[in-house]
């Protein structure tokens, strides 16, 4: 169980952002398999660090591999970080990516590439798993998974597709569902990005509620946040740097979008946007961990309030 297949993604410009953040206490709000953690307790032979993941099994990795006696675990989602008894923190960081554990972990249904159950579940221990997603879900609900969350273009062939295969074993295994989305979509669009990708990840994002736990998360990590503290987030998705952007661009007084017509007086100005673009893993980076290429690292210091 300690050996460990994730890389963490930009772990130098977070570790450079956090060097400037007064104090020594930290929370990795999506801990993984401990590689941040582990870089972070590292450079900061002081700090102490909560460690939380929705991930039964991420958990347990990390926990063979952090020291007990400087980090406080808790199997949490981290859109429920206020309910940690530590309320304040110097630095929070959210990775909000699939790991290369998970991924690469045929039961857990994330990727096509290894034959499994179709669950998806980030949490296995609740939830309905994406078989039971695609037989049960409306035709909106498959819509907005796939059409707005994977932005697939041929969403109504897929959608179409899903719901004439339902009650069958086409809809059960990844490879079968695989399989089934490769021979209705056009080989045209599999070009950069497969769409059976993009498939996928619309389904996983809907299965585990990724979009609304962000929007509920990030507030709650604000405040979280000592006066003079980071926030530091990776996202993988556009809709995800969407969002950490706007709330980022709000909380720095900024317009949050071309169509924010209020005037700078009108809009508080609660801290400091460090990104005015995202930081993505230079090219060494990418070569050394080619799953690191769509990472976008985001960061924000809190200049008002706080403890």
């Amino acid at each position: 169980m300690a050996d460990m297949t994730h890389i963490p993604v930009l772990v130098a410009p977070i570790l450079e952002a956090f060097r400037t953040t007064a104090g020594e206490t930290f929370l990795d709000a999506t801990v993984g398999s401990g590689g941040h953690s582990r870089a972070i307790l590292a450079e900061f032979p002081n700090a102490k660090l909560w460690a939380i993941d929705r991930d039964g099994e991420a958990l347990e990795r990390s926990g063979h591999v952090l020291p007990a006696d400087r980090v406080t675990f808790a199997r949490e989602n981290f859109c429920r970080l206020d309910r940690l008894s530590q309320k304040t923190f110097d630095g929070i960081l959210l990775d909000l990516g699939v790991s290369s554990d998970q991924l690469d972990a045929s039961a857990r249904g994330f990727s096509f590439r290894l034959d499994g159950p179709l669950d998806m579940r980030m949490d296995q221990s609740q939830g309905k798993t994406a078989a039971q997603f695609l037989e049960e879900a409306t035709h909106g609900e498959l819509v907005r998974a796939i059409r707005d969350w994977g932005e697939e273009p041929h969403w109504r062939r897929a959608v179409a597709t899903i719901e004439e295969f339902r009650g069958t074993e086409k809809l059960q295994r990844t490879a079968a569902f695989a399989d089934l989305m490769h021979r209705v979509l056009p080989a045209a669009y599999r070009t950069k990005i497969d769409s059976v990708t993009r498939v996928f990840q619309g389904i996983r994002i809907a299965v585990n509620g990724e979009l609304d736990a962000l929007e509920e998360a990030l507030p709650k990590a604000f405040s979280a946040l000592k006066k003079g503290g980071t926030l530091a987030v990776i996202s993988f998705h556009s809709l995800e740097d969407r969002i950490v952007k706007r709330y980022f661009r709000e909380w720095g007084g900024l317009a949050v979008d071309r169509s924010d017509g209020r005037y700078a007086d009108e809009r508080a100005v609660r801290g400091e946007v460090l990104t005015a673009k995202p930081i993505t893993p230079t090219s060494e980076e990418q070569i050394r961990n080619p799953r690191s290429r769509s990472a976008k690292l985001r960061l924000f210091r809190r200049t008002e309030g706080g403890a």
